[in-house]
């Protein structure tokens, strides 16, 4: 075979790659203008027991605003327990403790779980907070969350539903116009939230949890198997898990949690890495 042919052969394939993803892009564009806007179903008659729970990590700047909004949230107190999860090695702990004792005083019901051994890193720090917690129903937030006071009682009567297992609401952004790169992080997000998260729920194909802003249900959590660590994306392996169990999830691209965007490159190399590393 001459080097040409095989570079044509090389050029064909790639540009049968690319032709299919650009089909794909074009399904999910149609599937989004396709969509019918979501009715909201009636508040329960009893509102259900709900664990939030927020996995740290050395999260000092950004813990307490965490903390604070959480504790904001508009749900009746003695039906709302809050677990923060904190794997951390700085004053983290620290100063997490003494607001977890300052709610605590004000009637909350917030604990704090300290792991010094980091099994699992934040998949192992959910599955050791959802051992001890109340509630049929978990949120979970990552630390440079903050949650708006009514996002509880606008995810939680979908779980009306008995078949329904996870509720994911759309990241917002608190500061995607501070500068270009914050600007760029935001295009990339709303592109998966709004448009491809969108076109796979109004579709009925499945879609992942993405690790923060959303509810599960406890059940669809075990039926998945829990939340296990023999891998990076413990989310998205939960998530199918889950769905191959018989729960279906839904998106609420009108719910939207605001998070911060990494305001610098080094932040946001650290935000990655962490990703990557669960």
């Amino acid at each position: 075979m001459s080097w040409p042919f095989a570079v044509m052969i090389a050029y064909l394939a790639v540009l049968s790659l690319l032709s299919v993803n650009g089909l794909h892009r074009l399904w999910m564009v149609i599937a989004f203008w396709r969509r019918r806007p979501s009715i909201a179903p009636p508040d329960p008659a009893e509102w259900p027991v709900v664990t939030v729970q927020l996995p740290v990590f050395n999260e000092r700047y950004v813990v307490e605003r965490l903390i604070r909004a959480v504790a904001a949230l508009d749900w009746p107190r003695d039906r709302l327990e809050i677990q923060v999860l904190d794997d951390s090695t700085d004053d983290t702990t620290e100063l997490s403790a003494r607001l977890v004792d300052e709610l605590r005083a004000q009637g909350h019901d917030i604990q704090l779980v300290h792991r010094t051994d980091r099994t699992g890193f934040k998949a192992g720090a959910l599955a050791a907070g959802l051992a001890v917690a109340k509630g049929d129903l978990v949120a979970v937030f990552d630390a440079d969350f903050v949650p708006t006071p009514d996002f509880l009682r606008r995810l939680v009567p979908w779980f009306a539903d008995p078949g329904v297992g996870m509720v994911q609401a759309r990241w917002g952004h608190l500061n995607a116009e501070q500068d270009w790169l914050t600007a760029a992080q935001a295009t990339l997000l709303d592109g998966h939230f709004v448009i491809e998260h969108t076109a796979r729920n109004a579709s009925g194909r499945w879609f992942n949890f993405n690790g923060t802003a959303g509810i599960w249900r406890r059940q669809a959590i075990v039926d998945g198997g829990g939340w296990q660590h023999d891998t990076l994306t413990e989310d998205l392996d939960l998530s199918y898990r889950s769905q191959l169990a018989g729960w279906r999830f839904l998106y609420l691209p009108e719910v939207v949690a605001p998070a911060e965007l990494p305001p610098d490159m080094r932040a946001f190399k650290a935000q990655q890495h962490r990703w990557a590393k669960g």
